[in-house]
């Protein structure tokens, strides 16, 4: 009896196609990108094309100019002539840039200054590790050179077979460091 192999089917593609990490945050970021464009609109439409219609015309979609006279514009459809609505682009760059600054002041930059606290932190743990190390080391240093020195050979050299038998040897035996590097 041949054993099959059965390649997983479409449902079970998918079914993992969803369940990864990615694919759930990116529909969050859309449904709160949805949301919040919603706000920002609401902002642009309610507050902001009022100010700047103060000096004209009440709302920036109005606002237009003529390619080819007469232009008449009826239910946001030229009738006749060709009109250019520039009011509806400026309406929708001061979205945009509304938009890109909250995204920014509120978002972007908080987790800039947030990651660079965060590798000011890492950098400072490494240097005192780097600087505890290398205190280890020299206050080693300097205990081989002191007993090297109490052994009666200078550092450098090898002091024969490496063992002292000296009063200020410890143990009468090979000491700590027989022979200096």
């Amino acid at each position: 009896m041949v054993s099959e192999k059965k390649e997983p089917g479409i449902w079970q593609g998918f079914k993992a196609f969803l369940m990864r990490g990615n694919v759930i945050d990116l529909a969050v970021a859309v449904v709160i990108g949805a949301a919040f464009t919603n706000i920002v609109n609401s902002v642009v439409k309610g507050v902001i094309n009022p100010l700047v219609g103060a000096f004209g015309t009440k709302d920036l979609d109005h606002y237009s100019s003529c390619l080819k006279a007469p232009c008449v514009v009826k239910n946001g459809e030229a009738q006749s002539g060709i009109p250019i609505m520039w009011g509806s682009v400026l309406s929708a760059t001061l979205s945009f840039v509304i938009t890109a600054a909250v995204v920014y002041f509120l978002m972007v930059m908080p987790m800039a200054k947030y990651l660079a606290k965060q590798t000011a932190r890492r950098q400072a743990k490494e240097g005192t590790k780097e600087v505890i190390e290398i205190s280890e080391l020299e206050v080693l240093k300097e205990i081989r050179d002191v007993l090297v020195a109490q052994r009666g050979t200078g550092p450098g050299t090898t002091g024969g077979s490496g063992s002292a038998t000296g009063p200020g040897s410890p143990g009468g035996g090979t000491g700590p460091g027989g022979s200096p590097r």
